[in-house]
């Protein structure tokens, strides 16, 4: 099977559904003539024209209500945020109107808008840039949040986005953009709401997502080569709608959990996935459940005390250690 990047992959699934569906529209600072900033929207003016890829004004607040009003009418935009960062200063579109149409009109009016881009951290870019807010927008009745953490899933899952009747946030990984995976050329879809077995084991159960989950296989791997210890890997994909039971059956099977995850630990994603653990396998549990996240403070500027800000291989294997 042939590899692409993931910067690739979340290109094809655009190009598929941009000709699938004339409907489907791509908006966002740089998408068009720049060709995105990381270069994921690369030819797509060229090839769709100015009245599916638009270049938008640096406001935020404006082309997120301009792309939920068209969605409202049939349109099913694709919005890029330079850095999910910047989604901030759009909250009171995405979590006012976008979360609750559906629900304020009966059921009458969809809002099928997809909100893409990089959430992360581990790019020296300082506290204002690289935030991780999925465990934010899952917070909300009526929005949809994905993390994609290989270039198959993030085809896959974006497909599956843009055709989604609601809002859809697609938590990319600037890190990973470069990084190739085996992705097929025939089409596929990954349903919205189901995780993933990354690697099977029976000794302990690493729950992530996003770029956590590349994290967590390093570790794994190092914990069977000089520890003998069989780690399996859980990736969420999906935080909301959350797969429960993949997670809480993995749980059961190994009788240990260690969450990673890139957000910080305080109302964290982490925190959601030990209550459902501690509620449905509690009687299973040999140890703790434990947590690798960020370090909870403001992002670091500084590369070296970034990279330890964040979940490493090495805190996640020093963390199932201790596990016993």
């Amino acid at each position: 099977m042939r590899k692409i990047t993931y910067r690739q992959a979340i290109k094809e699934a655009l190009i598929e559904e941009l000709r699938r569906d004339p409907n489907v529209v791509i908006m966002g600072e740089e998408v068009a003539q720049y060709n995105g900033a990381y270069k994921v929207t690369e030819g797509l003016l060229e090839q769709f024209g100015a009245k599916r890829i638009v270049d938008t004004p640096i406001s935020e607040t404006a082309f997120s209500g301009l792309a939920i009003g068209a969605s409202m009418l049939g349109i099913r935009p694709v919005i890029e945020f330079m850095f999910f960062s910047f989604c901030y200063v759009s909250f009171d579109q995405v979590i006012n109107n976008a979360a609750n149409i559906r629900y304020m009109s009966g059921g009458l009016i969809n809002c099928p808008v997809v909100f893409r881009g990089p959430a992360n951290g581990g790019t020296n870019v300082g506290a204002t840039h690289s935030h991780t807010p999925e465990n934010f927008i899952a917070n909300t009745p009526g929005l949809k949040v994905v993390c994609p953490s290989t270039a198959y899933d993030a085809k896959g899952l974006m497909k599956s986005a843009i055709r989604d009747n609601d809002p859809v946030f697609v938590m990319e990984n600037t890190i990973l953009y470069g990084q190739e995976w085996e992705v097929p050329d025939e089409e596929y879809l990954i349903p919205i709401g189901k995780a993933d077995i990354k690697r099977t084991g029976t000794d302990l159960s690493i729950i992530a997502h996003g770029r956590a989950v590349i994290t967590a296989l390093a570790a794994a791997q190092e914990l069977a080569d000089k520890h003998g210890i069989n780690a399996e890997v859980v990736d969420l994909r999906s935080i909301r709608p959350l797969d429960v039971d993949t997670f809480v059956n993995s749980v059961k099977k190994t009788g240990r959990a260690l969450l990673v995850d890139e957000n910080k630990p305080f109302c964290g994603v982490g925190a959601q996935i030990a209550f459902h653990i501690q509620a449905e396998a509690f009687d299973f549990l040999d140890a703790p459940i434990a947590r690798v996240s960020a370090i909870d403070s403001p992002a670091i500027y500084s590369k070296p005390l970034e990279d330890e800000q964040l979940p490493n291989p090495r805190r996640v294997v020093e963390a199932a250690l201790k596990m016993g």
